[in-house]
């Protein structure tokens, strides 16, 4: 499989309407070109890291499979909305697309850089996640063609 070949799935959508607020699972979202996901924290700047902005906070992604190894390795239960990036993706190699353009469903999506774990990640969920999520923590992007999209969609390189 290369960088190019691959063709996965969304398998979930979650936003949180402001920091630390649970995150919820979504049936559709709506991904607005160049800010975000309606009604995420980051798409209305009252995400904890909103006072620093970053164009790639935009939507974030996160591996069904570094969750699975989480667990198998680790002993450690991480739902994907307890990550706190909004899709959760199947049998993307998503370390593998910073700097590429992809689609998921209509959308179009630029891996811009690696997510990083963050202690705040730890603290908020009292689980032991920062070490086991390093190189494993999913993608931060920006929205090149927004559109709505849906679990189930496919996800292929642009």
């Amino acid at each position: 499989m290369t960088t190019y070949d691959f063709t996965g799935v969304l398998l979930a959508v979650h936003i949180a309407p402001q920091a630390s607020a649970p995150m919820v699972e979504m049936d559709a979202a709506r991904l607005i070109e160049g800010v975000g996901i309606e009604g995420d924290r980051y798409a209305t700047a009252r995400g904890t890291y909103s006072h620093k902005p970053n164009v790639d906070r935009q939507v974030t992604l996160i591996e069904i499979e570094a969750l699975d190894a989480l667990a198998r390795d680790h002993g450690l239960d991480l739902p994907p909305h307890e990550t706190r990036r909004n899709l959760t993706t199947g049998g993307v190699p998503l370390n593998h697309l910073v700097g590429r353009d992809f689609r998921v469903g209509e959308v179009v999506l630029h891996g811009a850089r690696l997510n990083v774990p963050c202690q705040y990640l730890e603290d908020l969920l009292g689980k032991k996640v920062f070490k086991p999520l390093i190189h494993r923590s999913g993608l931060n992007c920006v929205i090149v063609r927004g559109g709505t999209i849906r679990p189930g969609d496919s996800i292929r390189p642009a």
